[in-house]
């Protein structure tokens, strides 16, 4: 189905169960085989297991199938649900600008999945159109691929500062989340970029960033209104203080609108 970054994605058959139906297998096959770098891996696919057994009951994450390690090959497999449908990408084509009414739809159904991560304490860290799935099935999207997930430790257990390995995809990814500091609005920042993206036909790495703040210049490349304009401006601030802190927040400011 695809490869990158640690691995390798097939479509398979489950044979030992009733109808053969099909799952997603992930094959994490390490780049190196050196220890340090294992264990990053090992850190990264059991992470992804243990927050998809823990997220799976929403009905729009896949569930959790399997999971196992194979030593002798120092291989990492994870099963999981199959999702038939199509990535959010070809509703973006490029240089095609869609209604603001269309783009907030979209950015409200992302954001109520997104609600659900937030609450369990999980920052996704790679939202991006390749990464939701509109489901085949009742036409609802669905949120994949939770490598690179993060969970946020409750402070009493840990003294330590939160600093991760630096994931994400560019144009959709904050300045913070490269630094290995990720937060919540982290994920807001890309859902954002999905909705700019979406207004002006531009994938968000060629928008043009305002030398003096960092901020993406993008408001005079859409037809949008103020305040449809305004809430993705504070979803997509550069400095992450500046942005929406929930999406509780940010959603609440989308109801708001009247199209």
């Amino acid at each position: 189905m695809g490869s990158g970054g640690f691995g390798v994605t097939y479509l398979a058959e489950d044979l030992q169960r009733p109808g053969k139906p099909k799952c997603v297998i992930k094959q994490l096959k390490p780049a190196r085989q050196d220890q340090k770098f294992l264990a990053i891996a090992r850190r990264l696919f059991n992470t992804e297991a243990e927050i998809l057994e823990k997220l799976g009951s929403h009905p729009q994450i896949p569930l959790l199938l399997a999971y196992f390690e194979d030593e002798d090959e120092r291989e990492f497999y994870l099963v999981e649900e199959y999702v038939k449908g199509d990535s959010i990408s070809d509703e973006l084509p490029v240089d095609r600008r869609l209604p603001e009414i269309e783009v907030a739809q979209l950015l409200k159904d992302i954001l109520e999945i997104l609600l659900f991560i937030h609450k369990n304490s999980v920052i996704h860290r790679d939202i991006k159109p390749s990464n939701i799935i509109r489901r085949e099935a009742d036409g609802k999207i669905v949120l994949i691929d939770f490598g690179a997930v993060k969970e946020i430790q409750p402070q009493h257990l840990t003294n330590q500062e939160n600093v991760t390995v630096a994931v994400g995809t560019r144009g959709y990814s904050p300045p913070e989340q490269y630094a290995g500091h990720p937060t919540f609005s982290s994920d807001i920042y890309a859902v954002g970029m999905i909705g700019v993206q979406a207004l002006t036909g531009i994938v968000p790495h060629q928008l043009p960033i305002s030398p003096e703040t960092g901020d993406v210049n993008w408001r005079n490349l859409a037809d949008v209104s103020e305040e449809f304009g305004k809430i993705l401006e504070n979803m997509v601030r550069y400095n992450f203080p500046d942005r929406y802190q929930s999406v509780a927040a940010v959603l609440k400011d989308l109801e708001m609108l009247h199209f």
